[in-house]
């Protein structure tokens, strides 16, 4: 069975400040996170890698990364635009950002054939990871009436920034079944204590809470249930429209609460890598210098 690896990097990275954070090398041959990824995607076993990414950055990301990655594995692009909306919308007038997670993977409708995983282009997931979502796709499983899903369950105290705070999906589940997502804000640790500003996980969120750091498994259909859903989330007038968002995370945790998925949690310790802020680029270099010291990576993946 073949599978596809589906990378998110299409975001403006609006907290990082100017430039494109998912480009940002972090070793002299020019490599950067999304690098490792496929590395460690690669040598899981996906067999190609689609790129979510916006047409303002194509030629640049192609320069960067993309025509690089293209003579190691399959290489495809998909493009989240802000018009692209379902046949009866339009974009409000003021709105300039795209529609979130939701909408990038949407984007892979009618490119993405196979089962895949979804990552964030400017997150570093570790190989366990990889290793255990792959498997996930390409076991077989008993047959059920929801469709089946998976996530990587980090551990939050792994996820953390030190230069500020973070969201996170905090996961609540019962024997290896996410039950529940709770989208957190402004999470943090302090004298060992997690924090948080979102009521709703204020008093289950742990330092060894698990989360989502929006690595997904998914079967082909879940696009089929991507375009529904933002058609119903664009109806929503609820919410502010130029500000908005339509959310994987979010998402399954309606669909989890409506009895329409079974999400397996399939925990790993791997320590999160990840550039949330400028001031993480020193660390997230110094760590991926330490792996390859210690022989997890080569000098150069390619």
């Amino acid at each position: 069975m073949k599978t596809s690896l589906v990378i998110m990097a299409a975001g403006i990275g609006s907290r990082f400040g100017t430039g494109i954070k998912q480009l940002t090398k972090m070793n002299d041959n020019g490599e950067i996170i999304i690098d490792y990824s496929i590395y460690d995607a690669k040598e899981a076993g996906f067999d190609e890698v689609v790129f979510v990414i916006r047409h303002a950055i194509e030629e640049e990301f192609k320069e960067v990364i993309g025509n690089r990655i293209e003579k190691e594995i399959p290489v495809k692009y998909v493009f989240q635009e802000l018009d692209d909306l379902p046949e009866g919308f339009t974009v409000p007038q003021g709105r300039t950002k795209p529609w979130g997670t939701g909408q990038a993977i949407l984007a892979c409708r009618g490119t993405v054939n196979n089962p895949f995983v979804i990552i964030n282009a400017d997150d570093y997931y570790g190989k366990t990871a990889f290793k255990l979502l792959h498997d996930f796709l390409t076991q077989p499983h008993e047959q059920k009436q929801v469709m089946r899903m998976a996530m990587a369950g980090f551990i939050l105290k792994n996820t953390v920034s030190e230069n500020g705070t973070v969201t996170r999906g905090v996961c609540v589940g019962e024997s290896g079944i996410l039950k529940e997502v709770i989208e957190s804000r402004e999470i943090c640790i302090k004298d060992g204590k997690a924090q948080t500003s979102t009521e709703e996980s204020k008093d289950i969120i742990s330092p060894e809470s698990l989360v989502s750091m929006n690595m997904w498994a998914c079967d082909p259909d879940f696009l089929d249930v991507l375009e529904e859903n933002f058609a119903e989330f664009l109806k929503d007038d609820t919410k502010d429209p130029l500000k908005k968002e339509f959310l994987v995370p979010v998402l399954i945790d309606k669909l989890i609460h409506k009895n329409r998925v079974e999400v397996s949690i399939l925990p790993t310790d791997e320590k999160w890598i990840g550039i949330t802020y400028k001031e993480d680029i020193e660390a997230a270099v110094a760590a991926f210098a330490a792996m390859r010291e210690n022989g997890i990576y080569p000098e150069k993946l390619w």
